[in-house]
C-alpha cells in the first residue's frame, strides 16, 4: 500500500475514533478489515503521532463546547440543588418557562405542554393547558458529585490472599530448584 493510504487511512481513524472513543469501530470505518480491526486500532491508539493529534483535537473539541472540569462539575451541581419549588407558582400553576431560574432550566430533562379545549367546530374554546416537567434524577447526580469529590470509593475485598501467596511462594521456590 502507498504512504498516501496509510496516512489517509490514519486520518481517518482518527476521526472516527473522535466520535465514540472505539478504537475497533474507528479501524472498520477507516479502512481496515473486521478480522484485524481490533489489533489495527490498539496498534494506532499505542502510535505516539496518532495519540498525539487524538489529544490535540480533544482538547480543540474540549475548548469549543466548554468542556472544563469546572463547567461539569457546574452542571452536575445544578442537578444536585435544583428546588422543584421554583416551577410552580404560588396558586399550583405551573410557571412560565422563562420564570424559571437557568439552574432550575438545566434540571429539566424533558418538557410537555397540551392544550385543554372545550366544544366542539366554531364554538370551540381553548379552556387550559397541561404542562409536565421531566427533571433529572437527583440521586444520579449526587452520586456523580460524590465520585467526583472521591466521597464514593468502589472497595474490593479480596479473601484467600494468604493462600495464594503461600502458593507463590511454593512456584518460586520449585522453578528455583529446576
Amino acid at each position: 500500500m502507498k504512504q498516501g493510504g496509510v496516512h489517509q487511512r490514519r486520518t481517518r481513524f482518527i476521526k472516527e475514533y473522535l466520535l465514540d472513543q472505539n478504537a475497533t469501530r474507528a479501524a472498520i470505518a477507516a479502512g481496515y478489515s473486521e478480522k484485524c480491526a481490533h489489533a489495527q486500532g490498539s496498534r494506532l491508539l499505542k502510535d505516539a503521532e496518532v495519540c498525539a493529534e487524538i489529544e490535540a483535537k480533544n482538547a480543540k473539541l474540549n475548548a469549543k463546547y466548554d468542556l472544563s472540569a469546572d463547567r461539569i462539575k457546574q452542571e452536575i451541581a445544578r442537578l444536585c440543588y435544583y428546588d422543584p419549588a421554583e416551577y410552580w407558582n404560588a396558586n399550583g400553576t405551573a410557571k412560565a418557562m422563562h420564570e424559571i431560574s437557568e439552574d432550575a432550566r438545566r434540571a429539566i430533562g424533558g418538557f410537555e405542554c397540551a392544550e385543554l379545549y372545550e366544544g366542539s367546530g366554531e364554538a370551540r374554546a381553548q379552556i387550559g393547558y397541561i404542562k409536565k416537567f421531566k427533571l433529572m434524577d437527583k440521586g444520579r447526580a449526587l452520586e456523580l458529585a460524590a465520585r467526583v469529590q472521591k466521597l464514593l470509593v468502589e472497595r474490593v475485598e479480596v479473601t484467600g490472599a494468604d493462600e495464594l501467596v503461600k502458593r507463590l511462594t511454593a512456584g518460586r521456590k520449585r522453578a528455583k530448584v529446576a
